[in-house]
């Protein structure tokens, strides 16, 4: 990680949110997910945060929001999406479940883009728009043992872990590589489901064992199939979610369209006669349903070569030939 930011590099907390953008210009405020969809009327004190508290429009924010419990503590994902897919009543919601807002990146102050200007000098603005506040917490390192307690404290804290960045880099919409990539307890990729084996013994009428692929250009590539992760109920709304995408059956196994993104925790990526793809994960297994994300910002197959790639040199086994 250091030596691929030459010596210094920025860590923030790895929020287990949902990403967002916030857009002010005068008194419009709108507020985006990751999949382009329009939540503004779901997420009302966000626009208050927009109107009350930032500087600097025309502006666009990148961040995460994060649901909260009665304690402060961060509430799981699916929870979150509650609020993202409430558009009655919402006034309900808001004392139930407050928000956190974590601002990690600036593409717009004051109308001018800065998509193309370096990440130290973004997150300079970001702090000026936001008068140093709802910032991710984030700390410069150069050494390895400070990397190591900074994602020790995301950790304590409830979080996924962190994610390191170029502070050379360029924004780059869902982009990850040597640039940014995450640093967690568990290693995960986000998969398309493409297809589902008929469950047997207990999960006998389920669609219960997945077929995962990442994307390769217009199409995806298996790497591997999994069971593990779900709940009973879980299984029961995924068979009909599936049942509903289904393109061919030949009695055994359902092909679907591909549209259900997962994020998959694998213990290593292995390299894969099996499938054209030459990778397998390891002992995948389904982390959560990623429903704010779509298929084309599935993890593409150059990336998960290049998290193959690391894993090896870590090691000290690296064969750049899968």
């Amino acid at each position: 990680m250091l030596a691929a930011h030459a010596g210094v590099t920025a860590l923030e907390f790895k929020y287990d949110g949902a990403r967002m953008q916030l857009h002010r210009d005068g008194d419009r405020v709108q507020v985006w997910t990751r999949r382009l969809s329009d939540v503004t009327r779901s997420l009302p004190d966000v626009v208050e945060v927009a109107r009350r508290d930032l500087t600097g429009a025309p502006f666009i924010l990148d961040g995460e929001v994060v649901a909260l419990d009665a304690e402060g503590r961060p509430l799981a994902f699916q929870e979150l999406m509650r609020r993202f897919r409430r558009v009655h009543a919402v006034e309900q919601l808001l004392g139930e479940m407050p928000l956190a807002l974590h601002f990690f990146d600036c593409l717009m102050a004051d109308g001018r883009s800065l998509i193309d200007r370096p990440y130290a000098e973004r997150w300079e603005e970001l702090t000026r728009v936001t008068a140093g506040r709802y910032l991710a917490e984030r700390a410069i390192v150069s050494a390895a043992d400070e990397a190591l307690r900074f994602r020790d404290r995301a950790i304590a804290a409830g979080h996924e872990g962190v994610m390191a960045k170029d502070l050379r880099s360029s924004y780059e919409p869902g982009g990850r590589g040597k640039r940014w990539f995450k640093l967690k307890v568990a290693e995960t990729v986000d998969c398309v489901i493409i297809a589902a084996d008929r469950g047997s013994g207990r999960r006998v009428g389920w669609l219960s064992n997945y077929h995962l692929a990442v994307r390769d250009g217009e199409r995806f590539a298996d790497v591997g199939k999994t069971f593990k992760g779900l709940t009973d109920a879980e299984f029961v709304q995924m068979t009909e979610r599936l049942w509903k995408l289904a393109e061919a059956d030949d009695g055994y196994t359902v092909r679907v369209r591909p549209e259900v993104v997962v994020e998959v925790e694998y213990n290593e990526i292995q390299r894969s006669p099996t499938y054209p793809s030459g990778l397998a994960l390891r002992f995948a297994r389904i982390a959560r349903i990623r429903d704010d994300k779509a298929p084309g910002q599935a993890t593409t197959l150059p990336e998960l070569q290049s998290l193959y790639e690391r894993q090896f040199r870590t090691k000290g086994m690296y064969n750049p030939s899968p």
